[in-house]
């Protein structure tokens, strides 16, 4: 029990000083990354996958970043909140995670309520939102971005063929148990469960031997 004590306070501490100090971990830029999107769409228009690939082709040339981001193109599925779509893994650490996630064919369900503010950069498409008691749906556009505040919930809509650059900041593991609760308790993915889970924790353990918290 002692040894139990010791692990919990010693944690708890790691956590309070991490909680304390989260800007200093952080390696991307909101308004870089806003930037980035707009130009990515000036330049290639409805053509989603030459958007993405000018993100990340930028992103893997960036000083200070390039280290930290997946060089791996892999897409999979993705249940969370009734939600469904494909995503594929550009950074995944302790502090920021940073996705492109979209479908082809339209999803709605729960954002979550998580440990971390969330910037959801419309690269095709649109994205509808609604919080409770709101009258009138909050509508983001291709080339805007919807922030989702930490600790915020709201019901998400994406009516048809929609694709963005998704950026998360804060405590990230909290937000992995709702990303897996669908694959556990409703579909039954396995096989999509075990590829999300492992590329997610492949980068973060990676990205924990360069120091990246």
């Amino acid at each position: 029990m002692r040894v139990l004590a010791a692990i919990g306070a010693i944690l708890a501490v790691i956590v309070f000083f991490i909680e304390k100090n989260l800007d200093s971990f952080y390696i991307f830029d909101t308004e870089h990354l806003h930037d980035l999107s707009k130009r990515a769409i000036a330049a290639h228009g409805n053509d989603t996958g030459a958007v993405m690939n000018y993100i990340s082709t930028e992103l893997r040339e960036t000083k200070g970043i390039s280290p930290y981001i997946s060089t791996s193109d892999e897409w999979f599925f993705n249940n969370a909140g009734g939600a469904m779509g494909g995503m594929t893994v550009l950074h995944a650490s302790i502090t920021e995670y940073l996705i492109f996630f979209g479908t082809t064919v339209g999803t709605e369900g729960h954002t979550g309520r998580h440990t971390a503010d969330d910037y959801f950069h419309i690269l095709h498409g649109e994205q509808w939102a609604y919080a409770a008691g709101d009258f009138v749906p909050e509508v983001y556009e291709t080339g805007s971005v919807h922030h989702l505040r930490r600790g915020t919930v709201k019901q998400y809509r994406m009516p048809d063929n929609c694709f963005a650059l998704e950026y998360a900041r804060g405590w990230i593991p909290p937000m992995l148990f709702f990303g897996n609760a669908d694959g556990l308790s409703s579909t039954l993915d396995f096989p999509t469960l075990w590829r999300q889970t492992y590329v997610s924790g492949r980068e973060m353990v990676g990205n924990l031997l360069l120091a990246k918290i």
